[in-house]
């Protein structure tokens, strides 16, 4: 009985040094969803705080700036945050009989995407396509769109390497873009990207830099692409890694539209500030 208590030990100590972002507060609870893709194991977790119709998804493990402006939101206001854990790097990275493969969890959506941006040493088989299309609906089984209405995605990136301008008029990403507005005031890096019409104009009139996803943006296998298939309404709230104030500001307008267009649908209180302050959340 006594080896079996230490080997639980063991094993939640384990758990526990490995998990990369605990609760920020005790009153925060979590839920997990385990997906394996070969000898890869990704962790789910969705962290949870007064629960008001507001969730929030991160997809790259090595984001983190977005995880800390969304765990700031929730702490205040409330929400719930799915963050995904497979080893604090960008791409899933995973070997299948021997062979090697690579591919953006951004990619996986579609069936299209998954054909043709993942990576490998020869060819891939129709058993991991399918291992990661099933991660991909896995993932947006867990975050449910359809119940909430909408999705709400957490992204960063490096100084300089992506922004605003990368859907300018000839430049990479230029198809992509339907209509861009810029506000020449921020920092280009950091940019709201939405699907809907109403959510840029919205986002234009907050003086914002948003960019209005095209209709026959090319089918890459994103989460995008794959809401706009699904006529789910996306916003993807990009931030240079580090600006986690610019994020939460970020956050705040893009929640504020959702909410100006009835698209989350439970609106519970705002937890008032000057109340956590005198009591604030046990850390």
């Amino acid at each position: 009985m006594l080896k079996v208590v230490l080997s639980l030990i063991l094993v939640s100590a384990s758990f526990l040094a490995k998990a990369q972002h605990p609760p920020v507060f005790a009153a925060m609870t979590t839920d997990s969803s385990f997906i394996k893709i070969s000898d890869l194991n990704i962790n789910l977790v969705k962290y949870s705080y007064k629960s008001n119709g507001v969730r929030f998804l991160v997809v790259h493990d090595n984001e983190d700036t977005g995880v800390k402006a969304g765990f700031d939101y929730i702490r205040w206001s409330g929400g719930e945050l799915i963050d995904s854990q497979y080893g604090g790097v960008r791409d899933y990275v995973f070997s299948h009989m021997d062979d090697q493969y690579r591919i953006d969890p951004n990619a996986i959506y579609t069936q299209r995407g998954v054909s043709s941006r993942l990576k490998k040493d020869y060819f891939s088989s129709n058993e991991v396509e399918k291992l990661i299309l099933d991660a991909g609906k896995q993932i947006v089984d867990f975050y449910d769109p359809k119940s909430l209405g909408y999705i709400l995605t957490l992204h960063n990136n490096a100084d300089g390497g992506f922004g605003i301008s990368s859907y300018l008029p000839g430049y990479d990403l230029s198809s992509t873009a339907d209509s861009v507005f810029i506000n020449f005031g921020m920092d280009g890096d950091d940019l709201l990207y939405v699907t809907e019409p109403r959510l840029f104009t919205s986002l234009k009139k907050a003086n914002v830099n948003v960019i209005l996803q095209s209709k026959f943006a090319e089918n890459d296998g994103s989460l995008s692409v794959y809401a706009m298939q699904q006529n789910i309404p996306y916003i993807n709230v990009e931030v240079q890694h580090g600006h986690q104030e610019e994020n939460l500001r970020l956050i705040e307008l893009a929640i504020a539209t959702l909410k100006e267009h009835g698209l989350i649908k439970k609106d519970n209180p705002v937890i008032q500030k000057d109340s956590l302050t005198k009591n604030p959340p046990t850390q």
